[in-house]
């Protein structure tokens, strides 16, 4: 079977699959413990961050918070040095919403409303006339609990919440001037009419069955109830939100169980992180500007019976893929792309360069990523953002800052970016998880 026939045959598989994990994730906690739960169900043991790392071959994977880790070292040669290369895929599980403040209640003209702040670059518009459920983690008393803290993931799928549009009659240059939106003003939520409604607080330890005293903080936001589905004249499409960028994260775990179900033995380290926090900048304890990675890479590194030397060795032989979704070619607003570089939906995974590096690439790594293409018998294609208008960044310059090592910017066509609900190809899906399968154990 060739490999765009065995491609084909992915197509439903990927998309499906893809579809479950949105539906699955409406947080950054929800991501990766879905993630997590594909990679424990296919073998990978979960680590505890405060215990050692295990010097036995095997499949391995860390959580922290809305992040995670993966790697495995069960195909390697048994005499394989400590300072054997990684091949290493990046992404991130945040995307653009609406996130509840610490003391949101406040009442207005006889409705009961919730106060929010925006996180990271939503196109708000989107935002308005939806039907919203709320979703996240939260820290409880818990006196069994390392300092006294549990933390608990909680969703609510009820339809709780809307940010309801002004009237036409009531703003008629909507239309000539287009919609203005002041985010302290126009997007806070309305969830009850009258004065009786429990606060919010209230209502959230109930979700989570604590008393209200018991719940010592919480990381709450807002999702969008409409479940991830294909779409297109031939289901070609998925639309759904946070696809930027839980494609890129579904794609890359299922890449690295790809690899390491491969027969034989590795020539480099596979391992897959998932950064949250990169739609604000990435600086957090668990975001790309971290020590998460490098200090998982080293720990690697050093379990293995290594020294720091090893580790910097490692590192210098080791290529990273930061995957973020990529623009495809907007039918209607064709003029805001460059014309020397047309993105087609369902034309294969993107390469991404910028010469101000805002993307990592440069020719080593294009060739990595270009080599990994060719070895999956997927088509690529090279998106470069017109000279006259800003670039977007990702988690790629920092991490190859932080590394040293090797880094290469890639993503898949997505319309309607930071939209709640964006657009992708089936066909795209399928050739990223197979890219990045064999950039994990290249040929």
């Amino acid at each position: 079977m060739s490999s765009l026939t065995r491609l084909a045959t992915q197509v439903s598989e990927v998309a499906d699959g893809l579809c479950a994990y949105l539906d699955a994730s409406p947080s950054p906690f929800h991501a990766v413990h879905a993630a997590q739960q594909l990679l424990t169900d296919a073998g990978f043991t979960e680590l505890d961050e405060t215990s050692p790392t295990p010097s036995a071959p095997g499949h391995y994977v860390v959580r922290r918070g809305g992040s995670l880790i993966a790697w495995s070292t069960a195909h390697l040669p048994a005499d394989r040095p400590a300072h054997t290369a990684y091949r290493v895929v990046g992404a991130h599980t945040d995307s653009p919403n609406l996130r509840i403040k610490p003391q949101p209640d406040w009442t207005r003209a006889g409705w009961q409303m919730l106060g929010v702040e925006v996180y990271g670059g939503a196109l708000t518009n989107s935002w308005l006339d939806r039907d919203l459920g709320l979703s996240g983690r939260v820290a409880v008393r818990d006196a069994t609990a390392p300092h006294g803290i549990s933390q608990l993931l909680w969703r609510c799928d009820d339809p709780l919440l809307r940010v309801s549009q002004l009237a036409i009659h009531l703003d008629r240059t909507v239309r000539s001037e287009g919609l203005k939106l002041n985010d302290q003003d126009h997007l806070a939520p309305h969830w009850s009419t009258g004065t009786e409604a429990s606060t919010f607080r209230d209502w959230l330890a109930g979700q989570v069955d604590v008393a209200p005293e018991d719940l010592l903080g919480f990381d709450a936001m807002t999702h969008d109830l409409t479940p991830a589905r294909r779409i297109g004249g031939e289901g070609e499409l998925v639309a759904s939100a946070r696809l930027d960028n839980l494609a890129t994260s579904y794609a890359a775990v299922r890449a690295l169980l790809q690899a390491v179900a491969a027969p034989g033995e590795a020539a480099s380290v596979p391992v897959v992180v998932l950064f949250d926090h990169e739609e604000v900048g990435s600086t957090s304890e668990r975001g790309a500007q971290s020590t998460f990675l490098p200090s998982w890479l080293e720990r690697i590194v050093l379990a293995a019976g290594g020294t720091r030397e090893d580790y910097w060795r490692a590192l210098a032989g080791s290529v990273i893929a930061s995957g973020d979704m990529a623009h495809a070619t907007h039918p209607n607003y064709a003029d805001r792309h460059e014309p020397g570089h047309p993105i087609l939906m369902n034309g294969g995974p993107v390469l991404k360069v910028n010469t101000n590096l805002r993307y990592a690439t440069d020719s080593v790594g294009a060739a990595a990523f270009t080599l990994a293409c060719e070895q999956a018998g997927v088509p690529m294609q090279t998106f470069v953002t017109r000279s006259d208008l800003p670039c977007g960044s990702t988690v790629g310059p920092m991490t190859s800052a932080l590394t040293g090592a090797t880094t290469v910017d890639f993503g898949a066509p997505v319309l309607s970016m930071h939209s709640t609900r964006e657009i992708c190809g089936t066909l795209d899906q399928a050739g990223y998880a197979a890219a990045l399968a064999a950039f994990l154990s290249p040929a």
